[in-house]
């Protein structure tokens, strides 16, 4: 946030204070007096102190929230079943054994498959596979879609005729079955999905981005660090993207859920290396032995709670961040609490 700049009048000009050419010289001097003072120190403290004043509600609004606490909780405990669940289980998830299609037991804790293979070890595995595809996908998502809604709203002109242009054709594309289809055609394996998903899951949020900044582009201090002679990357870096940081964490949790969903879906129709421990492999084999049919409900139901429980946390998570961007929703939780405590 920008401080209104205070000008006085050189020396001279107060001592000629009618004098039209001291009006003259301070007007002149006046850019450069804002530049200097925009480079000293006030301004940075100033900057500063809002910035831990903003963090400091933030980190209130956010932690208090006891959904968003739910939803840290939640994906905290996946992200660490998928960097130390491995050394849980002494077995290879592709290993083979004699005990097939087995509940489960102390052994086996999620039961076997008709193979003989451990769910337990697949789960285990499949998470840290799962979550890194999905995360991988999400970060180059939102990336993409920053850097064209930014450009897009900033710039406007051609550039953002371009822009909104792909992203009309992207979003007019039905997502699932374009997947589906670049997925048929290329390599199989983890890769080739994180690449799908990141080329079908930006047009949303580079769409949201664009429309915020052609309205923040408008405002008064967006126009004062244009006059000031800031480059075009330091406005859109400086003023503008913090502006916009709420909305790209939403974007960011939205992908990531979307690109859950949709890996779980391509592996499922076996789109992806079926010899490749993850969630959706796991479904995939389930459907393929029958599970259902079987009734051998712990082939599948695991797998499904996970994916299930994953995407509930990070949408807790994303309740939290929208009660930061939108200032009624924190008033009206707030109006709750008044009307619990009063009741």
């Amino acid at each position: 946030m920008r401080q209104d700049v205070q000008f006085s009048l050189p020396d001279d000009a107060s001592e000629a204070s009618g004098s039209i050419d001291a009006v003259q010289q301070a007007i002149q001097h006046a850019p450069q007096r804002a530049q200097v003072l925009l480079a000293g120190e006030i301004v940075p403290a100033a900057e500063s102190q809002a910035q831990d004043l903003q963090w400091r509600r933030f980190s209130s609004v956010f932690l208090s929230n006891p959904r968003v606490l739910t939803g840290l909780y939640i994906v905290g405990f996946f992200i660490l079943i998928g960097l130390f669940g491995p050394f849980l289980t002494h077995q290879d998830p592709n290993a083979l054994s004699s005990d097939m299609f087995r509940a489960p037991s102390p052994a086996h804790w999620l039961g076997t498959t008709q193979r003989g293979e451990d769910i337990f070890s697949q789960i285990a595995y499949g998470a840290r596979v799962s979550l890194l595809m999905s995360f991988a996908a999400a970060i180059g998502a939102t990336l993409i879609a920053v850097v064209a809604g930014l450009a897009a709203g900033y710039f406007g002109g051609w550039i953002d005729e371009v822009i909104s242009f792909l992203i009309n054709i992207f979003l007019v594309l039905p997502g699932m079955p374009l997947a589906i289809v670049i997925a048929s055609f290329a390599v199989k394996g983890p890769v080739t999905i994180v690449l799908v998903l990141l080329f079908t899951s930006w047009p949303w949020g580079a769409r949201v981005l664009r429309a915020q900044t052609l309205s923040i582009r408008q405002r008064e201090f967006v126009t004062s660090a244009r006059v000031i002679g800031e480059r075009p990357w330091q406005v859109i870096l400086v003023e503008i993207l913090p502006n916009e940081i709420a909305l790209v964490a939403s974007s960011f949790v939205s992908t990531f859920v979307h690109a859950t969903l949709t890996a779980v879906a391509l592996e499922f129709l076996g789109l992806g290396d079926m010899m490749v421990a993850s969630w959706g492999t796991v479904l995939h084999w389930a459907q393929v032995d029958s599970a259902l049919m079987a009734n051998g409900w712990w082939q599948f139901v695991p797998a499904g709670l996970c994916v299930a429980i994953l995407c509930a946390g990070l949408t807790f998570i994303n309740f939290g961040i929208d009660e930061i961007a939108n200032p009624a929703l924190r008033s009206e939780r707030k109006l709750r609490k008044s009307k619990k405590g009063i009741a």
